[in-house]
């Protein structure tokens, strides 16, 4: 494959990988396989359920970050049927802390699909999952070929760089991805597609990664371009990220005793469905006063007190900045509409995303 060239490769003229190389990377595989807590043992058949939840929890989130919550789901939900049957308020607060809420949104309703109309048991076609919430093209092709060892090559970020940098794909993200998808698909070898597409996972996480990738221990490196031409840790090629405006808004943080102020987001849009202290919109160039002017009204409060500093948070399009405002009531102080008390000792438990625990910690001094 060295003998390619590495100029913008088009998809008609797309290169093959070396017949060898399936091959290769299935014996570096077995013998250097990652031990992850959704993964079976070499030679046990995977779980559709097991895989579709790993899948859809990897999103945006690394391996460490997602296994103790794989863990804690599996055991509250052992099964599809399980996890259809709870509550979406009970799947949000498992959820909370792992970000990207619409995640937690589809997993729920993708388990109740596959309960109502699929009798507890997934399709083991890429076109049923499809058709399922919540299921992509990517995460269909990741549990056809783990789950059901279809012949279909799924393509996360690891895989893209690896791919990127075996082929020196010239074309910058997000661009080259169904070229990239093309490429990686020739790495499948005749059986074992689940094995192949975790075998680039694995190869991705543990040798050819972002920075300072272990060239001399990839099983694939005497075909690879961008080894050869020394410029590997520049694949794969992106285009300048742009970087969102950024808004600003408050939060107000108000205790009765040893309770806490708190409401329930829409259930569509950002952290939808999720906890939050009530605050006000989130706009770019807003300023205090206008923030202000949308504290709840609760009897009892003479003036605001406003916290030193502020709370940051980047989400994926925008960065924010809240303004925390705190407020005692008396005991008997009613909640406003569509608002409620919860005890600050419970708070764990709650559906609360990230951005509110900061919040919280910030008005609460915690």
């Amino acid at each position: 494959m060295n003998s390619i060239a590495a100029a913008k490769i088009k998809p008609r003229d797309a290169p093959k990988a070396t017949p060898g190389c399936p091959a290769l990377l299935l014996d570096w595989y077995d013998r250097h396989r990652r031990v992850l807590p959704w993964r079976p043992l070499a030679g046990e058949r995977a779980d559709p359920y097991r895989v579709w939840l790993s899948e859809i929890m990897l999103q945006q989130t690394g391996v460490k970050t997602v296994g103790p919550y794989f863990l804690k789901f599996v055991t509250r939900w052992p099964d599809v049927t399980a996890l259809g049957q709870a509550s979406l308020d009970d799947v949000l607060r498992m959820w909370a802390g792992l970000g990207y809420y619409s995640r937690a949104r589809n997993l729920h309703a993708c388990a109740v699909a596959v309960l109502r109309d699929h009798g507890g048991v997934f399709p083991d076609t890429e076109e049923g999952l499809r058709a399922l919430p919540g299921i992509g093209p990517y995460t269909a092709a990741a549990i056809s070929a783990i789950a059901f060892d279809i012949r279909t090559m799924p393509v996360d970020g690891n895989i893209e760089r690896v791919v990127s940098r075996l082929f020196a794909v010239e074309e910058p993200l997000p661009q080259a991805k169904p070229l990239i998808r093309q490429l990686a698909a020739t790495l499948l070898g005749p059986s074992r597609a689940g094995d192949s597409a975790q075998a680039l996972m694995d190869l991705g996480s543990s040798i050819c990664t972002a920075k300072k990738p272990t060239c001399v221990l990839c099983p694939l490196n005497d075909d690879c371009l961008a080894l050869t031409r020394g410029d590997q840790e520049t694949f794969p090629r992106k285009a300048p990220k742009k970087s969102g405006t950024l808004r600003r808004g408050a939060a107000f943080v108000v205790t009765r005793s040893d309770e806490l102020l708190v409401r329930t987001r829409a259930e569509k849009g950002l952290l939808g469905g999720m906890t939050e202290v009530p605050g006000s919109d989130w706009l770019a160039g807003q300023d205090d006063k206008a923030a202000l002017a949308q504290a709840p009204a609760l009897k009892g409060i003479a003036k605001w007190h406003r916290k030193a500093g502020v709370v940051t948070h980047v989400f994926t399009h925008f960065p924010l900045e809240l303004v925390i405002y705190t407020a005692k009531v008396a005991a008997r102080t009613r909640a406003p509409e569509g608002m409620r008390w919860v005890p600050i000792a419970t708070l764990a438990g709650e559906a609360l995303p990230n951005v509110m625990r900061k919040a919280i910690a910030h008005g609460l001094d915690l």
